[in-house]
This record gives C-alpha cells, structure tokens and sequence, in this order.
C-alpha cells in the first residue's frame, strides 16, 4: 500500500490552536481529493497521513495537494519494516534500478521513543548501500536522497519531495470579498489572501449591454482556477453601467475614477454584510495607476467602514505578473476584453483627491439609490 504523507510548517506556531488548524486542513485534504482513493487521513507525531486504496489517483491527487493552503510539503511513499537491519534491505531493493553515483540518507524521528537516532539510522543505511551499489556519500549535492521517517509504530521511506503552496488552511482566516476585474492584479491579490487562510468571495462589476460579456466570462474562467485553492463560494456579478451613467451626468469628469470605485467598495460592503465578510480586497498596487496614488486610496477607501485591504500595495508589476503566471491565471487575464473600466473614462482624471471634494461631489447623486439598482440585478 502507499501512502502520502504531509508536512505542514506554520500551523506548528499556532500553540493551543493548532489542532483547529490542523482539523481545516485536514477537510480541505478531504474536499479536494474526494473520489480519488484516499481512505483515511491520520494525524500521527506531526504529520497527516493519507491512506491510499488500490488504484488510487495519485497524480490527481498530488495536484490537489499542491494546491491545499497550509501544506508546506509533501511525499508519496511506501511503508517499510521498523527495524532498521530489514528496512534497510527493502530500501535497497527499492533504489536498484536508480542510476546514481552519490547520495545521502536523511531520516527523521517524528517519533522520539525509537531506539536509535536520526544519525545512527542515516549511518546504517548509508553504510549499506554504499557496500551495495559502490555509490559514494555526498552530504551537501547527491544525485540521490534517501528519506526515512520514523513515526510511533511507522517507518517510512521515499525518494522524492514535492513542494506544498505553504501557508494556512483557507478558512480558518474568516471571509473576505474581493473585487475581481479580470484583469492580472486582483486575481493576484485573492490567492494571497487565501494563502493567509481567508474564504474568497469574488465581487465582479460589468458594463453589460453597454460593453460585451467578455469580462465576464473571463471571471467566470478566473475564479474556476482560484477555487481550485479554496472550498468554492459565491461568485457575484453586477451590472455597473447605469451607475457610471448616473456618475457621468452628475459630477465632474476629473471626480470620475476615484467615485467608481467607492461606489464599487460600497456595493462590495453590501454583499459582505450578507455573507458575513470582515474586509474588502482590491488588487491595488501603489502608484500603478492614477487611482491608486495614496491620495486617491485613501479618498476611496472613506467610503466605506469595513477594513479594505491591499496584498499587492508594495509589489511592482513584474512581480505581480510573475505570481500570476505560477498560479495559472496570467493567460486568462491578458485576453483582450471590455470591463466596466473601459466605460466612461476622462481623460485627465484626478490624482491626488481631497476627501471633501469628493464627497461635495457626490452631494449630487442618490447612493442608496444607484447601490439598490446593482444588488437588485446581481447574479
């Protein structure tokens, strides 16, 4: 039988709170991996070990763990004999047919009680197929690694290890909104805040039938990626082009940018109150555009009284594309569309706003009224 078993990293901070960490992660294993064969997901001497039936998916079930928040690494292994003079024949049984010239043993004692130590186990072994195979010991560059892992009961080996996204489990961060634009930043900026253990409500503002379906429909591609990373919720779609009209006849046009989106933080903090949402997310980045100098983010901010965080605030666009190429969304969010950003745009707007004027501005407009056109027609 194989097994896969999990390491995880900063839950181990956690202290008296660890094991609700440790239980989320374990449902989120759980969720992501159900139907692929995994009978039984145990928590032994700081590790999940997951139990695999006969004819397990193991690739499927690899690349949902690589992408469970809250795994730092993980290894496919095979359980062998706890005592180390016939371990150590089955390992050498189980690298024959490997082609190296140098290696290293590294065993770890999840379990203390064991007999002997890490050192005395890595000596053993590595004494016996050095004998063998006529390989040399390299401690610091060997071809070949050799992991042992002794658990209370347990030994287990394997050969290979394979990188978890870190950070915490989602969920048990609470539940944030994010104002998702399609574009590269904000989809960005929701799988950090999944990393940091949060559940991702996506918020979408659209100029439909003033401008196509494309945004849309790039959310809706956007968020089946994401949700790879979380247990899926709500995806919000809301019509904002009769809102920008509104804007457009009523303010001035330098006003325009920094009003659009408070009224899409307001109607964002609506829909936060219904799912029970303590923070608003944007894919800000700091001096990016016009809208986001500090000037113009705290204007826009004001607007609302939930906490409106920015993962993105001090990374440069590179680095912003970059994440997004690792976790699958850059070719997504770089095809051609017609967002709700593209509507009504001035061509001098405003970069350094003044909280007053802004709310002079906005004097002119019925707000209850334009958020209650949005949320009556989101779906």
């Amino acid at each position: 039988m194989k097994h896969f078993i999990v390491h995880y990293q900063e839950i181990v901070l956690k202290g008296k709170n660890r094991y609700i960490f440790v239980n989320k992660l374990i449902e989120n294993i759980k969720y992501a991996t159900a139907g692929l064969g995994v009978k039984q997901i145990r928590h032994k001497d700081g590790r999940l070990i997951l139990d695999l039936s006969a004819g397990a998916g193991e690739d499927m079930i690899s690349d949902r763990l690589s992408k469970t928040f809250g795994i730092a690494n993980f290894v496919l292994t095979r359980r062998i004999s706890n005592d180390v003079n016939v371990f150590k024949e089955e390992i050498l049984h189980h690298i024959k047919d490997r082609n190296f010239k140098s290696f290293r043993v590294s065993a770890r004692r999840g379990y203390k009680g064991y007999p002997l130590t890490s050192m005395d186990v890595d000596r053993i072994v590595g004494a016996h197929v050095k004998e063998s195979t006529g390989a040399k010991v390299n401690l610091t560059k060997p071809e070949l690694t050799i992991y042992v892992q002794i658990l209370s009961g347990e030994t287990y080996f394997y050969l290979d290890k394979i990188q978890g996204p870190g950070g915490l489990p989602a969920g048990t961060g609470g539940i944030v909104v994010c104002l998702l634009s399609g574009g590269i930043d904000s989809p960005v900026a929701a799988y950090r805040m999944m990393k940091r253990g949060c559940s991702v409500v996506f918020v979408h503002f659209h100029s439909y039938p003033y401008l196509s379906k494309a945004s849309q429909e790039k959310v809706q591609d956007l968020t089946e990626i994401l949700n790879q990373y979380q247990q899926p919720v709500k995806t919000y779609m809301l019509p904002f082009g009769d809102i920008q009209k509104e804007i457009v006849l009523s303010v001035p046009a330098k006003y325009r940018v920094v009003i659009y989106r408070r009224m899409m933080l307001r109607i964002a903090e609506r829909i936060a109150g219904e799912a029970g949402a303590l923070a608003l997310i944007t894919g800000d980045s700091l001096g990016q555009v016009a809208s986001q100098t500090l000037e113009n983010i705290t204007t826009t901010e004001h607007a609302v009284t939930l906490p409106v965080l920015r993962p993105l605030i001090g990374m440069d666009k590179g680095e912003i594309i970059a994440q997004a190429i690792r976790i699958g969304t850059y070719d997504i969010s770089i095809i051609p569309d017609q967002d709700c950003c593209q509507l009504f745009i001035p061509k001098n707007p405003a970069v350094r706003t003044i909280i007053r004027e802004i709310e002079r501005a906005e004097m002119r407009l019925d707000i209850e009224k334009l958020i209650k056109i949005a949320l009556v027609h989101a779906n």
